[in-house]
């Protein structure tokens, strides 16, 4: 029983707790200065071959899920809930508590005291005090004992529990953490325009992870700066289940799409010599879009139509300018110049189409599943409310003893006391003392 007690008092321990805190502390340092999921062959490029193997043993380039590290988390939740159950009683007790059974020698022990005398009897100086209290929102209790009447207000009772609030909140991002981390992944995918996938590749290992659906580049599409560096890029995506559209959204960095719990980033581009070469009937806004490689033909077969693009002039990592010829089964082929972006007008077997060319590119898109991040974003909101509560409100506690005197006037005590920040009640006493003081009974 001695060494149960003694193992309960190691993990409810403070000092077991900045241990943990500073570990993880230093670990972390450690972990966001050595390069994490990096290979063992990069290690002993950079390294020399011992020290390699030395974080390899440790486990270092991948710290974060490693053993030890995990370990430390783990006891610090235990730390923190035994520390919890051992502590919580007693703050439970002390919201709870009778006040109104207080001695009135341990009440004259307090450190905040006042005391002044009334020509008003016994009830209705109380009556006038519970009052002014209650109007200034203090709860507030009465009883008679044998100093006469007793009086008790309070503030702030659960106020105790803001630090147990912060613990909990501790634990539930750890709770979100570790389902994301189980039940999650982190992967990317490069889709090229008008392509589709229903899988992406999971970071580190590149293990082909299904999504349960399909997601489908529309478009692409990037804007660059005069000197031809590029400015900003955006992809329309469409999400399909069950061989039909279901959602499209146009993402860009910052803006993602999120469907059914994974969510898809914005995160690079790559260009293609291949081009994008889209007919427009102007007469219905019907379109066709046809993947034409470079200095190769493309047939439309139901048009009987031939095509391709012999040529591009670029500015930088810039396409501004395609060359196309175009023929059909009557016609001698055309070869004209097209800006990118800009649908010219053009004529085919006596009908007029709208053409438009461009490069094409593939999206690079990061995706992530963490089915736990609500956990985690609900225990940073809990934590910050708990922090509030701990360290800026306090348990505010008044007493009020009543006495009759032989002249049937009435003895006021004032006796107060704050769990925290008693400087600043010092303050909020001297005020309440001057609200009752002006009670006339």
């Amino acid at each position: 029983m001695k060494n149960t007690n003694q193992l309960w008092t190691f993990f409810a321990s403070v000092r077991l707790a900045i241990f943990t805190l500073c570990a993880l502390s230093l670990t972390s340092i450690i972990g966001t200065i050595i390069p994490q999921g990096e290979s063992f062959s990069r290690r002993i490029d950079v390294y020399n071959p011992v020290f390699a193997k030395f974080l390899m043993v440790l486990d270092i380039p991948n710290m974060y899920s490693s053993w030890w590290f995990l370990g430390l988390l783990g006891i610090l939740c235990a730390n923190l809930i035994i520390c919890s159950i051992d502590r919580f009683p007693i703050s439970w007790r002390l919201i709870t508590a009778d006040q109104l059974a207080l001695s009135p020698e341990r009440i004259g022990r307090l450190d905040h005291q006042e005391s002044w005398s009334l020509n008003a009897s016994l009830s209705e100086t109380a009556q006038s005090l519970r009052e002014r209290l209650d109007k200034a929102g203090w709860q507030t209790s009465i009883r008679e004992n044998t100093a006469g009447l007793l009086i008790f207000s309070q503030k702030g009772a659960w106020s105790r529990l803001g630090v147990y609030l912060v613990h909990l909140s501790i634990l539930l991002i750890f709770v979100g953490a570790v389902i994301g981390n189980f039940l999650g992944f982190k992967g990317s995918v490069m889709i090229p325009e008008t392509e589709s996938t229903d899988k992406v590749f999971a970071s580190g290992s590149a293990q082909p992870l299904d999504l349960g659906f399909e997601i489908r580049c529309d478009a692409f599409d990037i804007e660059f700066y005069p000197n031809g560096m590029p400015k900003e890029y955006r992809s329309r995506l469409t999400v399909r289940e069950k061989g039909k559209d279901v959602r499209q959204e146009d993402i860009e960095v910052n803006k993602p799409l999120s469907y059914k719990g994974i969510t898809f980033y914005q995160s690079s581009y790559e260009g293609y010599k291949d081009f994008l070469l889209k007919f427009t009937d102007p007469t219905d806004r019907t379109t066709k879009t046809f993947k034409a490689l470079y200095q190769q033909e493309s047939t439309w077969p139901e048009k009987s139509l031939r095509f391709g693009v012999i040529n591009a002039e670029t500015k930088g990592n810039q396409i501004f300018r395609t060359k196309i010829w175009l023929q059909d089964k009557t016609q001698q082929p055309s070869i004209f110049w097209l800006e990118t972006g800009k649908e010219t007008e053009i004529k085919i077997q006596g009908k007029t189409f709208l053409l438009s060319a461009k490069q094409m590119y593939a999206t690079g898109l990061q995706v992530a599943k963490d089915p736990g991040v609500w956990l985690v974003y609900s225990g940073c909101v809990m934590m910050l409310v708990g922090l509030y509560v701990a360290f800026f409100l306090s348990h505010r506690r008044v007493w009020l003893i009543l006495r009759q005197d032989a002249d049937n006037a009435t003895t006021v005590l004032l006796a107060a006391s704050a769990n925290k920040n008693k400087t600043g009640f010092t303050s909020i006493f001297a005020q309440l003392n001057e609200l009752l003081r002006a009670s006339k009974g």
